[in-house]
């Protein structure tokens, strides 16, 4: 039922003017009065100093971010037709933006105007985490809106994250509507994942990063020539043609196909035929592999090796499953160790990759925690971009929003100068199109992505 009488929140006259530019946000410390007695979670009209409408928005006075945005039309009533739509349209804009919505974020939170909520879905089954008392208490609504638009056949919840404890709210998960097995098949590239919906990270998977698994396309392929194989003709006697001097061998004439073609295959520098249809795939260590979402698009593109490492054994279980599953499992060498020990046994050891991946989990949840994340990131690319070998690439990134995009930079820059080594830029990027981004809102731009070229500085 509509609040026939809302409580009404006044801003201050000296505020920065962000609520008018669209920021979903309004911080306790902005609020000069509140006329009523608003319980947490109520929804509020909130004002100008001069008493102009601007918004209403979810009240919590227990938190330091005071009103979470859901709506600036002051007719708009927040019941189980609002959430329809708003769900409604989240599910629109992404089976417009993505290929294959299989398996994608639903709702993300402010940037699809549902403020404080996330929203899953694998497959038929949808994973939701409430992060704020206001969508606590629309709780109801929620689901019955993604019931209602999406029709899936289960609902869980993940709402056991420690950031409710700042809204006043206990953790929580499990089973909410309809049937939720633990385990789920989702495709994700073209390529097969079991998600543990009970004990994945987060949701379950990290769906963020798909167009940045798919964009190392182009880093897979093209390094048989650095270790002496090329393609060449065959003679009738399955042997290369022409011998270590590049002549062809006398009373041999060339292979040729039904075609009439001349059959090519890549010979090593000792002239054997190489057997290994991977010949041309790169070597390539990925480090907090989580569930090996890296390893397997590498390996779908041409990696003729991959070592997928990762902390956890469950994680790698995970991952080892999913590499089978996809028919990659005799190219993939499993680790379960620390990154940052492993990385430097690695350089130690003289060992060399020609890619190298580091995705690993947020080193700053809070601004007070960016010096020591600074080094933490910087410890990883200078080891990492040590185990490149001359010409190949370090594949890099950062989900704490605190490690803002030019401090990401200046460390690469940083560990570059240490290594001795020169990195070329050659591709950046952020969250995917089901993470889209209100402008102004620099809390959404989270994730920074990059591929570097590694050089030598003599190179």
């Amino acid at each position: 039922m509509a609040n026939r009488h809302p409580v009404k929140t006044y801003l201050k006259k000296q505020r920065k003017k962000r609520l008018e530019q669209g920021h979903p946000w309004v911080y306790l410390s902005e609020i000069d009065r509140v006329e009523g007695n608003p319980q947490p979670g109520e929804v509020v009209e909130v004002f100008n100093h001069a008493g102009t409408f601007l918004a209403k928005g979810y009240l919590n006075l227990n938190s330091q971010l005071a009103i979470r945005v859901v709506t600036y039309n002051p007719k708009e009533e927040i019941d189980q037709q609002f959430f329809n739509k708003r769900v409604q349209r989240a599910w629109e804009y992404r089976k417009r933006f993505l290929q294959n919505d299989n398996a994608c974020r639903i709702v993300y939170g402010e940037a699809d105007f549902l403020p404080g909520i996330v929203v899953d879905k694998f497959a038929d089954i949808l994973v939701v985490q409430i992060l704020s008392r206001g969508m606590e208490l629309q709780r109801d609504k929620l689901v019955q809106a993604l019931i209602d638009v999406l029709q899936p056949k289960g609902i869980y919840e993940r709402s056991d994250v420690a950031i409710r404890q700042l809204e006043g709210l206990a953790e929580r998960s499990g089973p909410v509507w309809g049937e939720t097995p633990r385990e789920v098949e989702i495709i994700e590239n073209g390529l097969r994942y079991i998600v543990d919906l009970e004990e994945g990270q987060k949701t379950g998977f990290f769906f963020d990063q798909r167009e940045n698994r798919a964009a190392i396309a182009p880093l897979m392929t093209g390094w048989g020539a650095s270790s002496g194989i090329a393609l060449q003709p065959l003679g009738e006697d399955g042997e290369p043609l022409f011998d270590k001097q590049g002549a062809q061998r006398p009373g041999i004439r060339p292979l040729v196909d039904e075609q009439g073609e001349v059959v090519s295959k890549p010979v090593d520098k000792r002239g054997k035929v190489v057997k290994n249809p991977f010949w041309d795939g790169a070597e390539v260590l990925e480090c907090f592999s989580h569930t090996g979402s890296f390893t397997l698009n590498a390996c779908k593109h041409g990696a003729k090796k991959v070592t997928c490492l990762d902390i956890s054994e469950h994680a790698i279980e995970t991952a080892k499953r999913n590499v089978t599953m996809n028919g990659f499992l005799h190219r993939v060498n499993f680790v379960v160790a620390n990154a940052f020990d492993y990385l430097r046994e690695q350089v130690q050891a003289g060992q060399l990759w020609d890619v190298v991946i580091l995705d690993p989990p947020a080193f700053a949840k809070t601004k007070s925690a960016v010096e020591g994340a600074y080094r933490g990131y910087k410890d990883i690319n200078l080891n990492g971009m040590k185990l490149v070998r001359d010409g190949g690439f370090l594949v890099t990134a950062s989900c704490s929003y605190h490690m803002k995009p030019d401090l990401f930079k200046q460390m690469i820059q940083d560990a570059a100068f240490d290594a001795k080594k020169i990195m070329r830029l050659v591709h950046w990027s952020g969250a995917g199109k089901d993470h889209p981004e209100i402008l102004g809102v620099e809390e959404g731009h989270y994730l920074k992505f990059a591929i570097f070229e590694v050089r030598s500085r003599g190179w």
